[in-house]
């Protein structure tokens, strides 16, 4: 008969078996969306995804609820249980994320002073090296054995979608023709070349992308094939996306989750890292929509950073907003946001619709324009490493989110992003290179939002970052609204002198009103990013161009946001003539 431990164990696993394969369904869903262009159900299935992991593990908890008596901690029980979890796992496909959910029931279940590595996994115990599904995670081939054109054919024939190619010579054509002018010049020699291709394609909002890397010895050069659908019932191939700064971009932190059908996800986010070496684990398994398992791999790491360093935590730089405090360990690429007290005016906000704003965006199209964040409850931060001034900051504006114990600071609750550059301090250095082509970015992200539904409501430079791309990221959520909820007008003609002359408005104004034509103000006080805004980007300043983006919305009709430069698109490489010479 099985004793308490084992059926625990057993019962947790079982819920986390549940998730995965409710997960995996959602997941292998995207190819019929895909071929079908079911846009709207894309979206909804990819917010359905996010939500999936909080209710089994509440369910699994509700189950262990009714089975044992769990009020209060036994120690010498829930070692054993994790002993006779661990053994369950031997032959598991995703060992990891099962650990994850353990640990999931255990921090809700119980006080933090029992988060340590007895109780939970606060260190992976299995080993997910090597680990790959019956099917094959990545297949090689060998063009200087079979041809490069018969190759790449095996390449956009291997995944066997349901629709045919518009027109299988030409993509055909056209990728031999890239590599032969854009890749194969660029390598210092050839010795065994091969192509290794994931055997699942990522989809991702209006697209499918087949990933792969050419091996060249010890060179790697990633790449990827996007899928496109012509709407007419064939896809073909937009482009061949090499260049390092689009692969990035294709798996930003300010992109959606990618839907893969995989059982064994480790293989395909040890295939990624060796194509994406400046990503982490965590950024991996986030883009792949295994978020969840992010926040593992990225706690580990920055347990180990702080082991690892000794600066300070300290007030980041920029200006301080009105919402949030946001810190940060110099030596470490993240911020952490913690909401405040209190909020001085004009803000009319509450906490409850920060955290609001905040899931919002978690759950939506984030188009590569807005960061994603790792949400955290009861973290903790050794008091020694955190800067007086900002445990003044802290006391001052966030006392009811804090408490100390022993020798540790508790957060109750804080976001963590990607730290960026200030958008306003990027473009004060008198030394920038690049200072239109950001301004321009600044706008474009404008609209780009605005594409996926969502209005930032603050548009001044602070609110905006730049990536060590030179691409900017809007991170300031506490305004943001739906484009569909707003009002866009023209500001009303004056009909008399004392109207004209007056300081306030004299026309009435909702709640929802915006008035674009006032949006350069608030913008930059710099005239020579104003008039490059103006320049290139005037209809932001016309209410009539904010009412057609939300007609298409209305419409259903969904804007082409490529994660990847326009420029490299074979449409617009061969505009003119398919010709490779």
């Amino acid at each position: 008969m099985q004793n308490a431990a084992q059926l625990i164990a057993r019962t947790t696993l079982q819920g986390f078996d549940k998730h995965y394969r409710i997960f995996l369904e959602i997941t292998r869903g995207a190819r019929q969306r895909f071929e079908q262009c079911d846009w709207p159900q894309d979206s909804q299935s990819a917010k359905k995804r996010i939500t999936l992991y909080t209710q089994r593990v509440d369910e699994a908890i509700s189950e262990l609820k009714q089975q044992f008596d769990l009020e209060q901690f036994d120690e010498a029980l829930w070692k054993e249980v994790k002993i006779e979890y661990v053994h369950l796992l031997y032959q598991h496909k995703q060992p990891e994320l099962a650990e994850t959910f353990f640990n999931s029931v255990f921090t809700t279940l119980f006080h933090r002073r029992n988060y340590n590595n007895d109780n939970i996994f606060v260190r992976p115990t299995l080993s997910t090296e090597y680990m790959d599904d019956e099917r094959p995670t990545y297949i090689g081939l060998y063009p200087t054995r079979d041809g490069l054109t018969r190759t790449v054919r095996k390449i956009l024939q291997l995944h066997q979608l349901s629709l045919p190619y518009e027109d299988l010579n030409r993509d055909v054509r056209r990728i031999v023709c890239c590599i032969k002018k854009e890749i194969l010049p660029k390598l210092k020699f050839r010795i065994h070349f091969q192509i290794r291709i994931l055997t699942c394609i990522f989809f991702r909002n209006k697209a499918g992308y087949i990933i792969g890397m050419g091996v060249n010895g010890d060179e790697i050069i990633p790449f990827a094939l996007p899928l496109l659908n012509n709407e007419k019932g064939a896809i073909y191939v937009d482009a061949l996306i090499h260049e390092w700064d689009d692969i990035t971009n294709l798996f930003s932190f300010a992109r959606s989750y990618f839907m893969v059908d995989t059982q064994t996800p480790n293989a395909v986010v040890e295939f990624l890292l060796r194509m994406l070496p400046a990503k982490s684990k965590a950024d991996i398994y986030t883009s792949i929509g295994l978020q969840k398992q992010g926040k593992t791999e990225f706690y580990r790491n920055f347990l180990h950073h702080l082991r690892h360093s000794s600066d300070q935590l300290e007030i980041a730089p920029g200006i301080k907003g009105m919402v949030m405090t946001v810190f940060n360990l110099p030596s470490y690429p993240y911020v952490f946001k913690v909401i405040n007290d209190r909020f001085a005016p004009p803000k009319k906000t509450t906490r409850e619709r920060v955290k609001e704003k905040y899931l919002i965006i978690k759950m939506h199209d984030r188009v590569g324009r807005m960061a994603d964040t790792l949400e955290y409850s009861y973290a903790a931060f050794p008091l020694d490493r955190i800067s007086k001034e900002l445990m003044d900051e802290f006391k001052d504006k966030i006392p009811s989110s804090m408490e100390i114990e022993d020798n540790m600071l508790i957060i109750r609750h804080l976001y963590i992003e990607r730290r960026l550059e200030p958008l306003n301090l990027y473009l004060a250095n008198p030394n920038i290179q690049d200072l239109e082509a950001v301004t321009l970015d600044y706008a474009q992200s404008i609209k780009d939002m605005a594409a996926a539904n969502i209005f930032a409501g603050d548009l001044l430079l602070k609110n905006f970052g730049v990536t060590r791309h030179g691409r900017v990221i809007f991170y300031d959520y506490d305004e943001i609204e739906f484009m569909t909820d707003m009002n866009f007008r023209h500001i009303p003609e004056a009909m008399t002198e004392e109207q004209e002359m007056s300081s306030e408005p004299w026309y009435p104004i909702g709640d929802h009103d915006v008035f674009p034509e006032e949006f350069l103000q608030f913008m930059t006080g710099n005239l020579q990013l104003r008039k490059l805004i103006v320049a290139h980007a005037s209809e932001l300043f016309n209410a009539d161009y904010w009412k057609s983006v939300q007609q298409d919305i209305h419409d259903h009709r969904y804007h082409d946001v490529f994660p990847y430069s326009t420029k490299i698109r074979f449409k617009n490489i061969y505009a003119l003539t398919e010709n490779c010479e």
